[in-house]
């Protein structure tokens, strides 16, 4: 009996104990306080984190396709200034490789579709996100987060506009690029006597000075078409005026007018003077035939200045120089990336604290000296910029704004598509009915 007791006693006790184990297993795999180094995120964006309260922090997936020269170095200092003031939130970097979000944007768009937004992502302002995006009903407003950082009066008015749809904004700019500048090797250029041309006469009278020396006059990469597209809306702006440029894309000017033919013939004499192997480079190689001297001029936005300044250490205004494209003097063709508040996310004050570092006088003067680009904000300090910097901070406060066709901000997305594919096709064979006919049939998506 004595032993018969004993074993009872013995196995009550073996059962109590493991009781006790496998309570105290249990609050250890649901403590946060033990939690892995990396925060499970789906549970706080479950409750809408905020910085308040919560002792794990949050997870903020900025999209973007800022990988190249210069671009990349802005958007690591930006991001490393967000986590100096919020290091209780983690930034993913979600960045897609290719120009002018080429890639990115189709990832965005399966993301986008598929119901799995990213935090934030960059959108250029106009077209691009009003009639795409927040047309779609995929965005959030955030006129009241404006009105709360005190900024209605700190971006202009007009570029307000650009990114707000229904008297609603629907994101923060964080960058002004400007599209219609040709960079220019000054050592080719004193080398050839050479003077910056104002016109399409002097321009193509400097082309042809520059292809009989033996250089390439106009440097291009269109592996991506983007690029010639770029060319083809400055001689656009140069032809029709800001007026009527804006015009042509409201549908108030045919694509078939006069202006527009000749602009199309203009664009044709001018991709004569590229570089043979323009198809198999983009537009960073192109940039390199003007640093080394082989081309003399390369028409792109000014993230080129970045690349030629943090990548190829060139000086500015010793080793290259810039200018308007011809006959566009005294108008902007206005790029601006932006960032907004998806609709379906679930960290919305992580967010807001990111989209508050990229709206403030800080923030732009963290990443847009690197990125080669200016700040959307008007009372940023001048004195942050070089004298690249300076004078297109000067032109774009006294300059009047065209939005970029070829960076989304003229026109929707499907008729860009087509824009660049028509393009493609013209500067390969020169059909100028073809292309004018393009155009028009595809304007029936401005519609």
């Amino acid at each position: 009996m004595k032993k018969l007791l004993s074993f009872l006693l013995l196995v009550v006790m073996v059962v109590a104990l493991a009781a006790c184990n496998s309570d105290t297993s249990s609050d250890q795999e649901t403590s946060p306080d033990d939690s892995n180094d990396t925060p499970d995120t789906s549970e706080q964006e479950a409750e809408g984190t905020s910085d308040e309260g919560n002792d794990e922090g949050g997870l903020v997936e900025i999209f973007s396709w800022w990988t190249g020269a210069g671009e990349e170095d802005g958007l690591l200092a930006l991001i490393d200034l967000f986590e100096q003031e919020h290091p209780d939130i983690t930034v993913d970097n979600a960045a897609v490789s290719g120009g002018a979000g080429t890639n990115a944007k189709a990832v965005l768009a399966t993301r986008m579709q598929g119901d799995d937004p990213p935090s934030t992502f960059q959108v250029h302002g106009g077209d691009e996100l009003n009639e795409g995006w927040v047309a779609a009903g995929k965005m959030q407003p955030i006129t009241s987060f404006f009105e709360e950082q005190e900024w209605m009066d700190k971006f202009p008015e007009d570029l307000i506009d650009m990114v707000s749809k229904d008297g609603e904004i629907y994101s923060v700019p964080v960058n002004i690029h400007r599209g219609n500048v040709i960079f220019y090797n000054m050592e080719v250029f004193e080398e050839h006597n050479i003077e910056v041309p104002t016109t399409f006469d002097e321009f193509f009278e400097v082309a042809d000075q520059l292809q009989q020396a033996g250089v390439t006059p106009l440097a291009l990469g269109d592996k991506e078409s983007w690029t010639a597209t770029q060319i083809f809306e400055n001689i656009l702006l140069g032809v029709l005026g800001p007026d009527d440029y804006d015009a042509l894309f409201s549908g108030d000017i045919p694509f078939d007018d006069d202006r527009v033919v000749e602009a199309v013939e203009l664009f044709e004499q001018t991709i004569n003077y590229v570089n043979e192997d323009h198809a198999s480079r983009n537009w960073q190689d192109a940039a390199q035939l003007v640093a080394n001297g082989d081309a003399a001029m390369l028409n792109m936005g000014d993230w080129a200045k970045g690349y030629f300044s943090n990548d190829l250490d060139l000086a500015t205004n010793e080793d290259f120089g810039y200018f308007p494209y011809p006959e566009t003097d005294g108008n902007f063709m206005v790029i601006t990336d932006t960032f907004g508040l998806p609709d379906g996310i679930d960290n919305e004050d992580d967010v807001k604290d990111f989209l508050a570092v990229l709206g403030s006088v800080e923030g732009q003067d963290t990443f847009n000296p690197l990125k080669g680009s200016i700040p959307a904000r008007v009372d940023a300090d001048p004195a942050n910029y070089d004298e690249y910097g300076q004078d297109t901070m000067e032109d774009f406060t006294n300059s009047r704004l065209a939005p970029s066709l070829a960076h989304g901000s003229a026109a929707p997305e499907g008729y860009l598509t087509k824009v660049n594919q028509a393009v493609n096709i013209f500067v390969t064979q020169q059909d100028t009915d073809n292309f004018i006919n393009t155009l028009v049939n595809a304007a029936a998506d401005l519609q």
